[in-house]
């Protein structure tokens, strides 16, 4: 059995947040799971906000800060009209990072969601990542 990816976002409210992600992604509530996390669906992989307060542990000798923050593991979001998804995101309440930059495999905008998370949106070109893939040396 190959491994199903599951996103869940600690965020320390959850109506601001399901509100938040439907409308800068087009993301649709799912199944309410108790009253402390809801499922939410039209990406490839369901995510689910976990309502967690702020200061709370959240691994060993971490606690939740909701300021800005940085991991290097972060959430992509591929959309077909870069400019039309930086502005539905900017109006549910994203601040974006910088200027929208081009790749070789398209372009790229950063923004953060009201809850300190990173976020990038992605445009590939007609090619993607494609355009940078490596051949498998093994072959």
């Amino acid at each position: 059995m190959r491994p199903a990816l599951l996103v869940n976002i600690d965020v320390p409210d959850l109506a601001r947040a399901e509100a938040f992600y439907c409308a800068a992604l087009d993301l649709r509530p799912g199944r309410r799971l108790g009253g402390g996390a809801v499922e939410l669906l039209g990406a490839d992989a369901p995510v689910y906000l976990l309502l967690q307060p702020p200061g709370g542990v959240a691994a060993a000798d971490h606690r939740r800060d909701y300021g800005r923050h940085w991991t290097p593991v972060h959430l992509d979001f591929v959309v077909a009209d870069l400019e039309a998804a930086v502005a539905r995101a900017e109006a549910a309440g994203a601040v974006r990072e910088g200027a929208i930059r081009p790749a070789a495999w398209g372009r790229i905008a950063q923004l953060a969601d009201p809850f300190g998370h990173g976020l990038c949106l992605i445009a590939f070109s007609d090619r993607g990542y494609d355009a940078i893939a490596l051949e498998d040396p093994a072959r």
